[in-house]
């Protein structure tokens, strides 16, 4: 099982380093991706050095693509790479989990048309925008794709991840 996480400058660190480790203990190889390769800096003052550039990336090698919370979103909505891996993740069915203002990323790939996802309470009417059906949940499962609302509903969001690489036959909206 492989893992690719999305990073940028302005990234949340507990939704970056939970999913991370969680991931690891599991015995999931992560990639850690950036549009430039050069250290990211988070909200809160940690570094973290990428092991790959979003432009070298094959999607066809990863299983899952995490799009973690923070300010870094509106900047990774801003890379044709970062949109064009999101929308083929979702496209080929594989899995998708979006913590936060994550959603921001799947909005600019056009994937969240009829789908069922919660997310940062801040972004709520654009999900709804773009034609998504918002619920004011912990996490939200919709087919392939793990939405989560943030940081404090990181332990729920982790244990659905887990149930999500054991069962990846998943139901619709739950």
């Amino acid at each position: 099982m492989k893992a690719l996480l999305l990073i940028d400058d302005g990234f949340e660190e507990l939704s970056v380093y939970l999913p991370w480790y969680r991931l690891k203990e599991e015995g999931v190889d992560v990639t850690l991706s950036t549009p430039l390769m050069h250290a990211v800096h988070g909200q809160h003052g940690y570094t973290i050095e990428p092991d790959a550039p979003l432009r070298s990336v094959n999607s066809e090698t990863f299983d899952l693509l995490i799009i973690p919370d923070g300010r870094a979103t509106e900047l990774l909505r801003l890379r044709s790479e970062a949109v064009d891996l999101a929308r083929t993740f979702l496209e080929s069915g594989r899995m998708v989990a979006a913590i936060g203002h994550g959603a921001q990323v799947l909005i600019s790939a056009g994937t969240l048309d009829g789908r069922t996802v919660t997310c940062s309470p801040g972004i709520r009417d654009d999900v709804r925008m773009a034609g998504a059906f918002y619920r004011d949940e912990s996490t939200i499962v919709d087919g392939s794709l793990l939405t989560c609302r943030g940081p404090d509903d990181l332990p729920e969001f982790c244990r659905r991840l887990m149930a999500m690489l054991k069962a990846p036959t998943t139901v619709r909206v739950s």
